[in-house]
């Protein structure tokens, strides 16, 4: 069987289009000089980055479950500020810790089962006037994941993927509602963003270094070549390329909330 950790190297395949949601999540932040950043979900530590270079006088600190993406991240430790912790999110909002003026969670509260019941606890990490930033992909119900648990569903495959994570999120008003309980006043949005993915096979290379993975990698050897085939080929009728790429409608939830 395949590794079941992230690779940072098939992740960061449309790196670009991967980062627009998280730029302008960071465009809604209202933060002119924060002293403490927290980023959950930190990934290969490219976005990160961005967050030291916004506020260069702050402590940013970018956290994250996987030990490949932390090991990638800490490549880029030598920039000034940056630190770079391999932990679980869950565990780290429940550790005692200093304050946090601006808490981003980019991607990755979808694969927290029952993430909204986390959410008061992140918002307690925050300072008064502290800011929680969350983007979580809301396209669970698109041809790229119904497709993924319809094939996983069939034998021989069903008896490997019980269990199995698929990244679950809420829509924003669900968001907003839990937040604004929490002490915080809120802005939330969604966003369809409309990909135009070039190579070959492109929603496969996009999904399959995500919310795919899990499947992937909990699938024998010598069965993960014939689910791939399969999976590639109803991909290719949902997502037919055109005569300047294949188009990937991706949605997108947003939530930005200030702690009162």
């Amino acid at each position: 069987m395949r590794s079941g950790d992230w690779d940072p190297g098939h992740y960061l395949t449309y790196a670009d289009e991967r980062a627009r949601p998280f730029l302008d999540l960071l465009a809604r932040v209202p933060a002119s000089a924060p002293g403490r950043v927290v980023d959950l979900g930190c990934g290969p530590g490219t976005l990160t980055a961005l967050l030291v270079h916004r506020w260069p006088d702050a402590h940013v600190l970018g956290v994250d479950a996987s030990a490949a993406m932390v090991q990638r991240a800490r490549e880029l430790e030598g920039v000034e500020g940056l630190e770079v912790r391999h932990a679980d999110l869950r565990d780290w909002a429940a550790e005692p810790g200093d304050p946090v003026d601006v808490l981003v969670s980019n991607a990755t509260l979808q694969w927290v089962p029952g993430h909204l019941a986390l959410l008061p606890t992140l918002v307690s990490r925050l300072a008064p006037g502290g800011l929680l930033a969350l983007q979580v992909p809301g396209n669970q119900d698109a041809p790229s994941h119904a497709l993924l648990r319809g094939l996983g569903a069939r034998e021989p495959y069903a008896e490997h993927l019980g269990g199995v994570a698929f990244p679950h999120a809420h829509d924003p008003a669900d968001y907003l509602e839990v937040l604004v309980g929490a002490g915080c006043t809120v802005e939330a949005w969604e966003t369809t963003y409309l990909h135009v993915l070039t190579g070959p096979d492109p929603v496969l290379t996009w999904v399959s270094a995500t919310g795919a993975r899990p499947t992937l990698d909990a699938l024998p050897d010598d069965l993960r070549p014939a689910f791939v085939e399969a999976y590639r080929a109803a991909l290719g009728e949902a997502y037919p390329p055109g005569e300047h790429g294949t188009v990937l409608p991706f949605r997108r939830v947003f939530a930005v909330a200030r702690r009162d």
